[in-house]
């Protein structure tokens, strides 16, 4: 008998069996699919149904990525008063689109995380999935900074939720889930975030100390409609795209080397 047809029919038995015993009631099956959670509904609850993570109260480790030089000119300060003129009497009003049409694009435009000699930009509602043999996060992020042009293949940062006040939901679980989908499939140990409230930013650092075992760290609020502050959400994001493009260009010397 050829071999393959012999290998089908045992495979066929096997099968017949298993039908066997379910139907005299030896053996049932139990579905259980995988929960999914959105990135958009994930809640701080769940997050500490599935790992073990803890929010820990320390500023220091802020201090390196806040306190880097970074000089910026006149006309970059002109654009930030320019923008909280604009913004400052509606900002509390906007929809989640006004707030990232009028105020956070024109930021992020100014930053332009864009490179393409190093192969990196950043996207807007990007689908993330990340999937474990219990669980599996999903859906779109608002915006991050990665590694390709065409099609996103390394998350370095994420911003979300561009939303005008917590009411309409909690962004930081949800950043948080954002952030440590990326660690995991980038393999990493740390990666960093921002969230924002109506004016206010947040800014987040997440570490992986061991299996579904993590902590992160939040800033203290940057309002983006003080000046003082405008500047310092400007100067923290202009340190991340310095501080991912380095990256780049370090792993890509060690391709070469």
């Amino acid at each position: 008998m050829n071999q393959s047809l012999e290998l089908e029919l045992l495979e066929e038995i096997k099968d017949l069996k298993q039908e066997i015993k379910i139907i005299k009631g030896e053996e049932h099956f139990k579905v259980s699919p995988k929960p999914s959670y959105q990135y958009s509904k994930i809640k701080e609850s769940d997050l500490e149904q599935l790992f073990e993570i803890e929010r820990h109260i320390d500023k220091t480790i802020f201090e390196q990525w806040f306190n880097q030089i970074i000089d910026f000119d006149d006309d970059v300060e002109s654009m930030l008063i320019d923008l909280i003129t604009e913004n400052q009497d509606l900002i509390e009003c906007y929809s989640e689109e006004d707030l990232k049409v009028n105020f956070i694009i024109p930021l992020l435009n100014e930053i332009h995380f864009k490179s393409v000699s190093d192969n990196v930009r950043g996207f807007y509602e990007q689908a993330l999935t990340y999937e474990t043999d219990t669980f599996i996060f999903n859906g779109t992020t608002d915006f991050m900074v990665s590694l390709g042009l065409l099609k996103s293949k390394t998350p370095y940062f994420f911003i979300q939720e561009f939303k005008r006040s917590e009411e309409y939901g909690n962004p930081r679980p949800q950043l948080v889930a954002e952030l440590i989908s990326a660690i995991e499939l980038n393999g990493w140990k740390t990666i960093k975030g921002a969230y924002v409230i109506g004016a206010m930013w947040y800014f987040v650092v997440l570490e992986k100390l061991a299996e579904n075992k993590y902590q992160y760290f939040v800033s203290h609020h940057f309002d983006g409609m003080r000046l003082d502050d405008l500047k310092a959400i400007y100067h923290n994001l202009l340190t991340v795209k310095s501080e991912i493009i380095n990256t780049i260009q370090l792993n890509k010397a060690k391709e070469y080397s």
